[in-house]
């Protein structure tokens, strides 16, 4: 969200200002495009790094964004985001010609690593990818909101709107996440590279239906989002996440097919990228104002370039995954741009740029191919195909041009790379610049690997041997380690525990180790369901829930042993709540191992209940557990 001065709108008369400003606005672009106001016969690219700051040693995130950024005064090209754990960086606008591509890694090489050095000083590591695998529900909690006016507008207004008491999110791939939460925060756990291509105002409807055409091939070979709350769900999480945390529609909406928020779009452009801004203003109510001290049709008069606040600041609420973007160029002349938000971020910098140099080059690529693309594929399947490349990523099957069905990694090797290629060369773009960036492409299709599936193999490798906690910890650890060294995404090796030898022995958390997968009862349950229950599944501890899935009591193998040889009599007839245990011991996600043993051994007992909140049961954390922790800190200890 780029604009600064903003504030959500909380009175009628604010409101009715703002619009008015804002359809003025609309009919000034449409005087510029008439008039042939815009800058043309140059075309620029450019790009928007976004990042998540993470904790040296446990690998979850650090909400350090204000104090960063004091001691980073002197770089003003580095912005906050959302969330306090969140930066952004925006990179130098370059012609589309030469060398642009490696001076745009070198450039966003040079500027992450100045951030690093500073973050080095704060026992803090940036991290490049799509959603950040340590991340939990507890993060997203609106003391984490940076504390800027325009986010707190922006939470505002977007709650103002929502009805019901909470965003709800549901998302099925590998698992499945279902959960509610009361803050639209989710929308930080979305990080980008953004790719910005300046278009000539004649050409725009034709080469925004482009872009929408080859978005979902470009997002399969690209998807870099698949883990969410330790959950393997799609390929691109993000775009499910970003479009539900933004989703304030009713069922009612829904059933009348009210547009959200976050969207791929209803159809093809047709006629001028008016289009899309009316849409928006005729779909959407105004979430934010901005004190608007010009008046954009006396400015036109004048013969003077108007800014267009009110029309940007709307435009920076609907988040089209394609979005059509106003500017003024350096030179004072005003142009029109292709804001590409698809691209996750990382896994590397050079994987960034070669996800650009694809896309660039493909937008370049189909223009001389065809003058409208929308004759070779319907939008239906354009839309379909950007749906399956969330899902799906690079084991996608498309349907392509006239009706052919093809897998994504052949088609990205066979078609569209070629494309690519020649619209690059159309551009003059330096060979060695085509050649190194394309081939990482080919290679991530030819290897069928991208950011997505790296996380996802390792993922289930390491939860074979470690707990869910550790092995989010060391996917993260991995991700660092290898983007420090600028290694593309394919040439990884599978993620290894050893990258937390690192961690000290007393930072180690119960969420490490806890098991998460339980076996719960209830108190009107027999004893000798439970007893059966715990034999089949080899468990010595089984917590008792409400019919809310409140924690109320715990049943040990212990208690139902003696229950069973005291009373063989009335096994049938006796209930759970008869020998259950009510006075439990817990702790939390973050109570140290440490902590963890001494109440074991203070209270004699031999499991502690995991709770969030101090009500909600999410883990288990035994005796047993113990074995595997031992062999942990034997293994760092080598």
């Amino acid at each position: 969200m780029g604009e600064q001065r903003v504030s959500a709108l909380n009175d009628e008369k604010k409101m009715q200002k703002f619009v008015k400003a804002l359809l003025a606005d609309v009919q000034a672009m449409e005087y510029m495009l008439e008039h042939k106001w815009f800058e043309s016969g140059t075309i620029r690219i450019g790009a928007e790094q976004e990042m998540v700051m993470v904790n040296k040693q446990s690998q979850k995130p650090a909400c350090v964004a204000m104090e960063a950024l004091e001691k980073m005064k002197d770089y003003d090209w580095v912005e906050t985001e959302l969330a306090k754990f969140n930066l952004e960086t925006n990179l130098t606008p370059r012609k589309f010609i030469g060398s642009c591509f490696s001076d745009l890694e070198k450039e966003n090489s040079e500027k992450l690593d100045k951030i690093q050095e500073v973050l080095d000083t704060m026992d803090t590591d940036l991290v490049l990818t799509g959603i950040l695998p340590t991340l939990k529900k507890r993060d997203l909690i609106m003391d984490n909101l940076t504390p800027q006016k325009r986010y707190y507008a922006l939470m505002e207004a977007i709650n103002q709107q929502l009805i019901g008491n909470s965003y709800e999110l549901k998302l099925s791939g590998i698992d499945e996440l279902a959960l509610k939460h009361d803050s639209p925060l989710l929308e930080a756990v979305n990080t980008s590279f953004q790719i910005h291509l300046q278009i000539e105002p004649s050409d725009f409807v034709k080469m925004y239906n482009i872009a929408q055409a080859i978005t979902g091939p470009v997002m399969a070979i690209s998807a870099n989002s698949p883990l969410v709350f330790g959950k393997r769900l799609w390929h691109e999480s993000r775009i499910a996440m970003f479009q539900q945390a933004l989703d304030t529609r009713s069922s009612h909406d829904h059933m009348r097919e009210r547009s959200a928020r976050v969207s791929f779009g209803r159809d093809w452009l047709h006629k001028s990228i008016m289009e899309i801004y009316k849409e928006d203003i005729a779909r959407f109510r105004v979430l934010l104002s901005s004190d608007v001290k010009e008046d954009s049709l006396t400015c036109i008069k004048k013969g003077q370039i108007p800014r267009l606040r009110s029309l940007q600041v709307h435009n920076s609420t609907v988040y089209r995954w394609n979005r059509p973007c106003y500017g003024i160029s350096d030179n004072g002349k005003p142009h029109l741009r292709i804001e590409n938000r698809v691209i996750a971020a990382g896994p590397t910098v050079i994987d960034e740029v070669a996800s650009a140099c694809f896309w660039l080059g493909l937008m370049e690529g189909m223009a001389q191919r065809t003058d409208d693309i929308t004759k070779h594929i319907s939008f239906e399947d354009a839309r379909d195909n950007f749906a399956k490349a969330a899902q799906f990523g690079i084991d996608s099957k498309f349907n392509w041009f006239d009706d052919e069905k093809i897998p994504a990694s052949q088609l990205i090797r066979e078609k569209l790379i070629p494309i690519a290629r020649e619209g690059l060369e159309y551009r003059k773009v330096n060979k060695a610049d085509i050649d190194k960036y394309l081939g990482v492409i080919e290679e991530r299709a030819k290897k069928h690997m991208t950011g997505a599936r790296w996380m996802l193999r390792g993922y289930s490798e390491l939860k074979k041997t470690i707990g869910e906690d550790e092995a989010l910890r060391v996917i993260t650890a991995e991700i660092v380690n290898n983007q420090k060294k600028n290694i593309p995404v394919h040439n990884w090796p599978a993620p290894d525990t050893n990258s937390l030898k690192q961690y000290k022995i007393s930072e180690m958390l119960v969420s490490d180790f806890m098991a998460t997968d339980l076996f719960t009862v209830q108190k009107n349950d027999i004893i000798q369901l439970v007893a059966e229950l715990m034999d089949w599944n080899k468990i010595k501890y089984t917590p008792v829930e409400d019919a809310k899935g409140k924690l109320i009591g715990l049943v040990s193998a212990r208690l139902i042993l003696r229950e069973l040889t005291r009373n063989p009599t009335k096994r049938k007839t006796r209930t759970v709540e008869d020998i259950m245990v009510t006075d439990i011991v817990t702790v939390t996600e973050e109570t140290t191992i440490k902590e963890a043993i001494r109440l074991m051994r203070e209270h004699d007992i031999g499991c502690l209940p995991v709770l969030v909140n101090g009500v909600d049961l999410v883990g288990l954390i035994t005796e047993n557990d113990f074995i595997r922790i031992s062999r942990r800190l034997i293994e760092r200890m080598d």
